[in-house]
């Protein structure tokens, strides 16, 4: 029995038995699934400003709806990829899907709870949403890696690339459309008919693989990681608002971090000792590739979710742009991204998968660094064209290979679990990433904001310049949501006057969002400059023996898997 790619091309026999069906079969549920999951790790951020009007909510509350979805994903999927492992990913795949198909509707209806809107439905539903992505991603890459032959999966991971490229730069023009037209909501109803139509395909496309019921779940290592994770991000994210000092009682913003960073050692030291029974088996991390594969992944997530944060809001709120506007601004990006991730996936099987991986991040890190360098309250909107479309060929160039590295040599023993690994490791990249750039952000608008106050009022009255300062001094960070509006004249204040306020405000607001957002965007460029080096010092040939604990199943041969 043999398969054909796409296009054409040689016969190659499949690793399973699918029953007379072409392997290419089973990719369209699993993009199709992990295209939602991958479009709601950014469709929120277009449509920050409508929530925050919508909730009544601060900055830092908002881009917790973003984080607990992320933290959620990324906490679990450790346990995900090994239930995959044990009940088979094809099971555990329908159940993520079905989970995430009703919390996206949930989601949704969050603002009709109550008589007032509370951001805290929210937040908890898209967790609970986190969830079900959680169960679902390990198992598109273990299934890809169990299902393609070695010669195949380049290009079906090219595919699987394409996707997460694609729809992490759509996820802001998506939700533009859908913020603009039907409201805030339907970026999350959206997702309803396209997961009920990706259930349909995965009941009657997706094999039932060999699943090992010997395998153990590890809960101790679930409730470390989950906790150590949790505190981490909370202490983090939340840092700004309690000035990096006490929260409640006995507990402190450091003392949570550090508590977090505590229980992640111990669930690293009580991973040793369930070895091969580990939530995480660290005999993957023998092997070059897939450690620094893994560092590469959170470093292009923590990327693809930190730019997009400063980047939606100084396009919405300092260039006066629609949400659709500016979501068309990343449409070069997406375009590119998503033509050059297939070619690149076939790339990295014919020449080392490291060259392309490096080339990737080095274009992606010149990109941010040439958006930090053109943003300002004057910047022509065209000037983010050529930086987008850096932008998607970084993309493009980095997911699918970067994939294929990390997962060469996994077999029917590992695929779960180093699937689950890298995409955890992918996903707390994301996580950390939108945490430290809401926090980098909400600390420099503290800094710059009474910084451009102080340029600005020199061209008002000399009584009320300090007024002027200081009213933008007690604005904070919270003035990338609020406008320059959002300063309170006092009672009295001559109409001439007035106006004159209220244009140098809207100058030292513009200004001084644009210098935090630049600033920001260096904590970015940092993370993939790490990316980079991290590519570079990978070996150009994968040990396969090295991930697997042995030798992988022959390309050649069949197995006894077959269709569900």
């Amino acid at each position: 029995m043999t398969t054909t790619a796409p296009g054409g091309g040689r016969a190659v026999t499949p690793l399973v038995d699918l029953h007379g069906r072409s392997a290419w079969s089973v990719l369209p549920p699993l993009i199709l699934g992990f295209f939602m999951i991958m479009v709601d790790t950014t469709i929120v951020n277009i449509a920050i400003p409508s929530l925050t009007t919508a909730f009544g909510a601060s900055l830092v509350a908002v881009g917790w709806v973003n984080s607990a979805y992320l933290l959620s994903y990324a906490a679990l999927m450790l346990f995900a990829g090994r239930l995959g492992d044990r009940y088979g990913p094809k099971a555990v795949f329908v159940a993520g899907l079905v989970v995430f198909t009703v919390f996206s509707f949930l989601c949704g209806y969050s603002g009709e709870i109550g008589s007032s809107p509370e951001i805290g439905w929210l937040i908890g539903f898209r967790a609970l949403q986190g969830v079900g992505a959680a169960l679902m991603t390990p198992q598109t890459m273990s299934m890809i890696t169990r299902v393609f032959p070695a010669k195949q999966r380049g290009a079906a991971l090219g595919l699987w690339g394409a996707t997460a490229g694609v729809a992490t730069i759509a996820g802001p023009l998506l939700g533009g459309v859908f913020v603009e037209t039907w409201g805030w909501e339907w970026i999350f109803y959206v997702n309803i008919p396209v997961g009920v139509v990706a259930l349909w395909m995965s009941a009657t496309r997706l094999p039932t693989l060999r699943s090992s019921h010997a395998v153990r779940l590890d809960l101790v290592g679930v409730v470390l990681s989950v906790l150590g994770l949790g505190a981490l991000i909370f202490g983090i994210q939340e840092g700004e608002t309690y000035d990096w000092g006490h929260i409640w009682g006995p507990f402190s913003v450091w003392g949570v971090i550090g508590a977090g960073l505590v229980l992640l050692v111990a669930f690293v030291l009580w991973q040793r000792h369930l070895r091969a029974d580990a939530l995480l088996p660290l005999r993957l991390f023998r092997s070059r590739n897939f450690s620094l594969a893994n560092v590469d992944g959170m470093a292009v997530t923590f990327a693809m979710i930190g730019i997009f944060f400063p980047l939606t809001i100084f396009l919405q709120s300092i260039l006066g742009l629609s949400p659709i506007e500016a979501a068309l601004v990343n449409l070069p990006g997406s375009l590119v991204s998503g033509v050059v991730a297939p070619f690149a996936g076939r790339l990295s099987d014919r020449l080392p998968a490291k060259w392309v991986v490096a080339f990737g991040f080095a274009a992606i890190a010149g990109s941010v660094l040439w958006l930090s360098a053109v943003i300002a309250p004057d910047v022509s909107v065209w000037a983010f064209i050529p930086v987008m479309s850096l932008f998607g060929l970084g993309t493009g160039c980095v997911f699918s290979p970067l994939s294929n590295l990390a997962t060469s040599g996994l077999d029917h023993r590992t695929a779960g679990a180093g699937a689950g690994a890298f995409n955890t490791f992918r996903q707390v990249g994301g996580v950390i990433g939108s945490a430290a750039v809401v926090a980098a952000l909400t600390s420099r608008l503290a800094v710059e904001l009474p910084a451009a106050a102080q340029d600005a009022a020199a061209s008002l009255p000399a009584q009320y310049r300090g007024a002027f300062v200081d009213g933008f001094a007690t604005v904070g960070g919270d003035a990338a949501t609020m406008g320059a509006g959002s300063l309170k004249l006092p009672p009295g204040v001559p109409a001439d006057v007035a106006a004159q306020v209220q244009d140098a405000a809207t100058t030292a607001f513009h200004q001084g969002f644009a210098d935090a957002a630049a600033q920001t965007l260096l904590v970015v460029a940092a993370a993939l400059v790490v990316g980079v080096v991290c590519a570079v010092l990978m070996r150009s040939e994968q040990h396969t023996e090295e991930l697997g604990g042995g030798s992988p199943a022959p390309a050649a041969a069949p197995s006894t898997e077959s269709v569900g």
